[in-house]
């Protein structure tokens, strides 16, 4: 079992995450660090207060809590004892450290003409696991394929935060570019995947080397704005798929619709609380309008883990 994020933390929250029981620390998915109250962290979607022995509790003042000295500690070590030099990644409230993890954070945001110039005095920390799971998209993948080509359909995957968007989409890349995507037991052969890995959380480069299985045939552009990283990957990879995450803004539509029209397919996330969200919203109802994704699969959390649901171009469900 591979923790490496745990040395990201100062020794004595460090210490304690430690003392959990090995079945929940391979389950954890967030643990969140607010200055001055209690420790919490989420573990298969559920949410509990960690106290000074390890052990857990649902209430709030048995938990332990870190103070400004921890906090200022922890802020150093993502940092890599720079703060200056990690700007950028503080003025968009996160960074993302190796392996593809992404820590949140909240503080005190500094303006410039109306912009976020960059957060100080933070005092909130969300640490978000990554973790690579291969075959989590073997249940919706035969709802996605074009048998003609033997490839996939213009696919959206639309969920709210903490759905398994990431998840998903990484091992679809990981199924395809290895061939291991076809009907049944046939195997297809690999195609070219291009992703645009903006947070770097799909492929988790550490110098531009994936730390997870994203296949054979897969061409990574990191830490690159997706419109932009797009077009390069077209111009540049000839890429067959194009895999990118969250898309939210104009310029990223625009962006997907000339990969489209380019016979590129294209499979990309975007938040959103379900297919009922899309016409709500001016960027999805705008992609989704124009004709340009032939399945949209929705993610959400049951009882018994995640589920999913398929729908064709005009929101019929087939699954």
């Amino acid at each position: 079992m591979n923790e490496s994020w745990l040395s990201i933390f100062p020794e004595r929250i460090r210490s304690l995450l430690l003392r959990l029981p090995a079945s929940l620390l391979a389950e954890l998915e967030e643990v969140r660090i607010r200055e001055e109250r209690p420790l919490e962290i989420n573990a298969g979607g559920r949410f509990y207060f960690l106290k000074e022995d390890g052990t857990l509790t649902d209430q709030a003042a048995e938990a332990v809590r870190t103070g400004r000295e921890e906090s200022h500690r922890l802020l150093d070590l993502i940092t890599n004892h720079s703060v200056y030099t990690m700007e950028e990644e503080l003025r968009k409230g996160f960074i993302t450290l190796p392996g593809g993890h992404r820590m949140g954070l909240s503080g005190r945001t500094v303006l410039s003409r109306g912009k976020v110039e960059h957060i100080r005095d933070i005092s909130g920390f969300n640490l978000r696991i990554a973790r690579e799971v291969k075959g989590a998209a073997s249940g919706v993948m035969p709802h996605l394929l074009d048998y003609h080509r033997k490839s996939v359909l213009h696919t959206l995957i639309v969920a709210p935060p903490q759905q398994g968007k990431t998840t998903m989409l990484r091992d679809i890349a990981r199924a395809v570019s290895s061939g291991q995507f076809g009907p049944g037991r046939e195997r297809w052969p690999g195609l070219k995947v291009a992703i645009i890995d903006e947070r770097s959380e799909i492929a988790g480069c550490r110098r531009g080397v994936p730390s997870f299985d994203i296949g054979p045939r897969t061409d990574i552009m990191d830490a690159c704005p997706k419109a932009e990283g797009i077009m390069m990957m077209i111009r540049s990879m000839s890429p067959d798929v194009i895999i990118v995450d969250e898309i939210g803004r104009p310029e990223d539509a625009e962006a997907l619709t000339q990969a489209l029209h380019a016979g590129v397919k294209v499979v990309a996330t975007a938040h959103g609380s379900g297919i009922g969200s899309m016409p709500l919203s001016p960027l999805l109802n705008g992609v989704s309008s124009g004709k340009l994704f032939q399945r949209f699969v929705t993610l959400g959390r049951g009882e018994h883990g995640f589920t999913f649901k398929v729908y064709d171009g005009e929101y019929k469900p087939l699954l």
